[in-house]
């Protein structure tokens, strides 16, 4: 799978993407990711991207050429190798995002993840560009970087060799209606709490039906 995330400030990335699973995916050519400054396609001296709303309000919203421009560079760049780019809008009045979203999302070759900011994107962005527009939830952020980092990590856990142990896709929460069981390790008792007897009992069958149960 390819990503591109279209972002303001693609330095934001750097950290959340060089550890754990997402960069093991990258190193081992599971995933390519590849950040794009917006800014890079401006169209004057002060790299420009946003414009005072038409009918007043606050704030700055950031220009649909600029963005289409975007797309269409990445696009373009990546044409001869996918036959589809799916483009989403991460934007508070999206979808939910969802497991059941990152699988199918998961599943796509070539995705173009637009990072919004300022009072958000002219609407003409939803309306003509985008495939998908996504939320992580119901609340305010101060742009699309971190809800990007949010569906690039639960993607990628899906990728084909992405994860050390492929079973624990099977057992992890909201693959299923369940939420995932309580899990214990070493040491068996610390400060007087105990792991349930019922772990170490050696009953297979038994420790199965507690896990569907507690």
């Amino acid at each position: 799978m390819t990503i591109d995330i279209l972002s303001l400030f693609p330095p934001m990335f750097t950290g959340p993407f060089d550890y754990s699973i997402v960069k093991r995916a990258v190193d081992n050519k599971i995933l390519d990711i590849r950040l794009v400054d917006i800014r890079g396609f401006a169209t004057n001296k002060y790299k420009s991207v946003d414009d005072k709303p038409y009918g007043g309000g606050a704030g700055m919203i950031m220009r649909v050429d600029i963005i289409d421009h975007a797309i269409t560079n990445v696009k373009s760049q990546m044409s001869n190798q996918f036959q589809r780019s799916k483009v989403i809008l991460l934007d508070a009045g999206g979808e939910k995002f969802t497991q059941k979203k990152a699988v199918e999302l998961a599943k796509e070759e070539h995705l173009i993840i637009i990072c919004g900011h300022y009072e958000g994107v002219d609407h003409r962005v939803h309306e003509h560009l985008v495939d998908e527009i996504i939320s992580v939830g119901d609340y305010v952020l101060s742009g699309g970087e971190i809800p990007a980092m949010i569906l690039v990590d639960s993607i990628t856990r899906l990728l084909p060799g992405a994860l050390g142990n492929e079973k624990s896709l099977d057992e992890e929460s909201h693959n299923s209606e369940d939420v995932e069981y309580p899990q214990y390790t070493r040491p068996e008792e610390y400060n007087g709490w105990k792991v349930p007897e019922i772990l170490l009992s050696g009953d297979h069958a038994k420790i199965k039906k507690w896990r569907k149960t507690d």
